[in-house]
């Protein structure tokens, strides 16, 4: 099975790229890593004390994460996807069977770190290069309309989250990966399919 990773700060465009992926190649599926958050009290309590939680890894439930993918990389076939409800903080399961999967794609601001915990180094890195303000934008009206936030915290928590994707990932340069394609504006994006898939 093909494996591809797409990652990038909050707001980049790892889902419009994941999705845009996808339309051309019928046969894959997307795994988000926004859909594994860590649900019931911890999702509740620690938020107030933890700066940035859900831009931290401690947020990320690895564990159910793993378990999803595992399943599908060994399989080829998906049999629920899962939605993370910000305003709830719990997750959704929806049953829905996907077979002959032949390429999956991980995106999400812990795509880098799961993809640093696999043995099996064969796969795709595409990573989104974008400017800060345009993200800021979409990340706040995301944040409003979808996360219950308003203006000014949905502006703080786009700021932290920037800052701390980039402290995070600044030392993990992903090394002895020649399958690595940085991502901007002008990329494009077929002329890399063409050639990773």
């Amino acid at each position: 099975m093909n494996l591809i990773f797409i990652s990038g700060p909050s707001g980049s465009g790892k889902t419009t790229l994941s999705n845009q992926i996808i339309k051309k190649n019928k046969n894959g599926i997307v795994l988000s890593t926004d859909n594994y958050y860590k649900t019931g009290i911890i999702s509740k309590l620690l938020p107030k004390f933890v700066e940035g939680f859900f831009d931290r890894s401690i947020s990320f439930n690895n564990k159910l994460f793993k378990k999803d993918f595992d399943f599908i990389y060994k399989n080829g076939i998906s049999i629920c996807d899962r939605y993370y409800n910000f305003e709830k903080k719990a997750i959704q399961n929806i049953l829905n069977e996907t077979n002959n999967i032949s390429f999956l794609i991980v995106e999400g601001i812990f795509a880098r770190e799961f993809s640093n915990t696999l043995n099996n180094k064969n796969y795709i890195f595409l990573e989104i290069k974008t400017n800060k303000n345009e993200c800021m934008k979409r990340v706040v009206q995301r944040d409003i309309k979808e996360r219950g936030k308003d203006k000014k915290q949905a502006e703080n928590d786009f700021l932290k989250s920037w800052s701390i994707y980039y402290e995070k990932f600044q030392p993990h340069i992903i090394k002895n990966n020649t399958n690595k394609f940085i991502i901007e504006k002008n990329t494009d994006i077929d002329h890399i399919l063409k050639k990773i898939i």
